[in-house]
């Protein structure tokens, strides 16, 4: 790992003496240290710990240069920590540190005293002082790996839900492009068929049959949904029923898409012939298309509207971040929008049932929408296409309870106690953190929560157990 050196000499106790944090303990403890440390020197680039190693060698008392800790993340490697002359680092006593986050590599020549991991129970007993001033370090470095994986979680999750809402908001966008695009068209025709209409001087009866099947075609679309094939059919049948009384074939699925049948049309005929059946057929596909370009136009921009809505309440960025009660049936709802084309493009069946009148939760809207999102992103990657997954929300007893169950192959028993592990994942790298279950396990605990998963082939639940908001707050202790 790296090249020992003398340890023990006076000159090791003044440089330990000098340190920012153990140059403030007893001289005996110093004595101690310089006693049982090893003085080692690392040069640049060489490696103080790996992830893939295992296990860390013991506490580090960084005397010069400079470590850097880097991880694994989604976007790439990442350099989160980094320790300089009079810093601390490696295991520290109390730690449940057992296995490296990442790994630590000088990033120029360092100088270090590593004391092993099997004489910390001697320090803790030895150097109280030393000891106590270590757990304010570790408190410290467990504040700063939180506050950084809980960014890391946050971006990798906004990476994904950025790539979905890019898919989403750009089919309705482009089409209003397109409707409007076409709009003008429409618009035009309508205008030819009005004036050609206009000029043929209709008689009472025959403008009263026509506005008659004008307001069939001109009301809200129909109740019963065509299938393609359906629509297409009833396109042909249009198509040849214009060909056959010499009207132009083009208008054929306009007026397919009404509420309009043939033997409406055939009520035309009785009073309508030759150029003015098809100046009135014109002109009523041209009604018809023109108001149903309008309508396309409207549902795009509600569905941009809705989506824009649900990124709203989702990060909840008009509202304070302050803990309250929290509606979480609307944030499911808000979350499953947004993973609302994943699912699609899966295919996968997403059923949500929300428990009526279901009170509200205490918490922090954002950080409880981050765990339904981590939960429903995980069940949509473990189902196969055409998959299933279900979503429940209820009260019981003074918790609610929320529910995310898939029909994917489910956990191993051998990884299921790890999978809460900070940077344990089963995904392929570069698709996964390793630390969303982790995070999401961070939120449930600090909102004095429990999380439990059972899984087995073809059925995987996790459960959220948090406080109602009218609930009785116990204290906690930690």
């Amino acid at each position: 790992m790296c090249s020992d050196m003398n340890s023990g000499s006076d000159d090791l106790i003044e440089r330990i003496a000098a340190h920012r944090i153990a140059g403030a303990i007893p001289r005996e403890e110093i004595e101690w240290l310089a006693t049982h440390g090893r003085l080692h020197r690392l040069e640049t680039g060489e490696v103080l710990t790996s992830r893939a190693a295992g296990m860390v060698e013991g506490l580090f008392i960084v005397l010069s240069g400079q470590i850097a800790l880097h991880v694994d993340r989604a976007n790439g490697r990442e350099k989160i920590m980094e320790w300089r002359g009079g810093d601390v680092t490696g295991m520290l006593p109390y730690s449940r540190l057992t296995v490296p986050l990442g790994d630590s590599s000088a990033e120029m020549a360092s100088e270090i005293v590593v004391i092993r991991r099997e004489d910390l129970p001697s320090l803790i007993r030895e150097c109280h002082g030393f000891t106590s001033a270590l757990v304010h370090v570790m408190v410290d470095r467990a504040r700063h790996f939180t506050s950084s994986d809980l960014h890391a979680d946050k971006m990798a999750s906004l990476g994904k839900l950025s790539a979905g809402l890019a898919h989403e908001l750009n089919n309705p966008a482009s089409a209003i492009a397109r409707s409007a695009r076409l709009l003008h068209e429409a618009m035009t025709a309508s205008e030819n068929g009005s004036r050609a209409l206009g000029s043929l001087a209709l008689t009472s009866e025959q403008r009263a049959a026509l506005d008659e099947v004008r307001s069939k075609a001109v009301q809200p679309a129909v109740q019963m949904v065509r299938s393609p094939i359906e629509q297409a059919d009833r396109e042909a049948e249009f198509e040849d029923w214009l060909l056959e009384h010499g009207a132009d074939p083009e208008d054929a699925g306009p007026l397919a898409e009404t509420g309009i049948t043939l033997q409406m049309l055939d009520g035309l005929v009785r009073l309508l012939q030759g150029l003015e059946l098809s100046a009135a057929l014109r002109w009523l596909a041209a009604g018809c298309l023109t108001r149903q370009l309008a309508d396309e136009i409207e549902l795009a921009a509600s569905r941009i509207s809705n989506l824009v809505d649900a990124v709203k309440g989702f990060t909840h960025m008009d509202l304070n971040t302050t803990a309250g009660p929290v509606d979480v049936g609307e944030g499911l709802a808000q979350t499953l929008v947004l993973h609302s084309g994943k699912a699609r493009a899966k295919a996968v069946s997403v059923r949500m049932t929300i428990e009526s009148g279901l009170p509200r939760a205490q918490g922090l809207v954002g950080e409880l929408n981050q765990i339904w999102s981590n939960l429903i992103d995980n069940a949509l990657d473990a189902v196969g296409p055409s998959g299933n997954v279900a979503i429940t929300a209820t009260a019981e007893g003074h918790q609610l309870i929320v529910r995310v169950i898939d029909d994917g192959p489910g956990i191993p028993a051998d990884i299921r106690g790890r999978i809460f592990d900070p940077f344990f994942t089963t995904k392929k790298v570069g698709q996964g953190t390793g630390l969303g279950l982790d995070i999401v396990k961070r939120i449930v605990q600090k909102h004095r929560g429990t999380i439990e998963v059972e899984s087995q082939p073809g059925y995987t639940q996790f459960s959220v157990a948090l406080p109602l908001a009218s609930a009785p707050r116990q204290e906690t202790r930690t």
